[in-house]
C-alpha cells in the first residue's frame, strides 16, 4: 500500500484495516507529504510490519532497499493516487520511495484517484490518467461528492468498500502468488 499526500489517506487506514483483517499481508510505504496526514504509527499498528518512509534506509545483505518491496507484492495500491503521484508515474520520475516503486513495480497497480476538483479537470492531469489507463494501470475514482476544500465535484477518493471490490476483482483476474503454487 503506497500512501501519498493527500486528506483521503485517512480512508486509506481503514481500507488497511479492512485487508488485514480479511487475512492479507500488508506493506505499506508512505511520502513525506503522506506522513502529513496520517503517521507511520498508524499503520505500524494495523499492519503489525515497518512502515517503509525513505529510499535510505540501510538495506539488509543482499537486498535493494528501493525495489524489493515491489517484487513480493501480488498487488500495489497507491491511495490516494494524488495529482503528483500520477504525474510523476506517467512522467517516469523516481525521486522518492514511492514512486521509485511504483516504476519498479513487478506487479499490477491499482490508483485509488483523489485530489481537488479543479486539479482533477486539468487537461495535464487528464492526459496523464489516460496514458496510464492505456497502458495497464487500473484506476478506481474518483468518486463525486463533498471534498475537504468545500466543493462538490469530482474528486474524492473511493470507498474503503469499493476499494476492497476492486482489488479483489484483480487478484481474481491476476491470482497471488501463493495460490498459484
Amino acid at each position: 500500500m503506497c500512501v501519498t499526500g493527500g486528506i483521503a489517506a485517512y480512508k486509506t487506514a481503514a481500507l488497511v484495516s479492512k485487508l488485514v483483517q480479511e487475512g492479507c499481508g500488508v506493506t505499506v510505504a508512505m511520502t513525506r507529504n503522506a506522513r502529513r496526514f496520517v503517521g507511520p504509527t498508524t499503520f505500524r499498528a494495523l499492519t503489525g510490519r515497518p512502515v517503509l518512509t525513505s529510499l535510505w534506509r540501510p538495506p539488509s545483505p543482499g537486498e535493494m532497499a528501493h525495489l524489493d518491496p515491489s517484487e513480493v507484492a501480488d498487488l500495489i495500491v497507491v491511495a490516494p493516487a494524488t495529482a503528483n503521484i500520477i504525474g510523476k508515474l506517467a512522467g517516469g520520475i523516481a525521486d522518492d520511495l514511492v514512486s521509485t516503486l511504483l516504476l519498479g513495480a513487478a506487479c499490477p497497480v491499482l490508483l485509488a484517484l483523489a485530489m481537488n476538483v479543479r486539479m482533477w479537470r486539468h487537461v495535464a492531469v487528464q492526459r496523464n490518467v489516460a496514458f496510464l489507463r492505456e497502458h495497464g494501470f487500473l484506476l478506481v475514482g474518483p468518486e463525486e461528492g463533498w471534498l475537504a476544500c468545500g466543493v462538490t465535484g469530482p474528486g474524492r477518493m473511493s470507498e474503503p468498500e469499493t476499494l476492497l471490490a476492486a482489488m479483489r476483482a484483480q487478484l481474481v483476474r491476476n491470482p497471488p502468488r501463493s495460490a498459484r503454487g
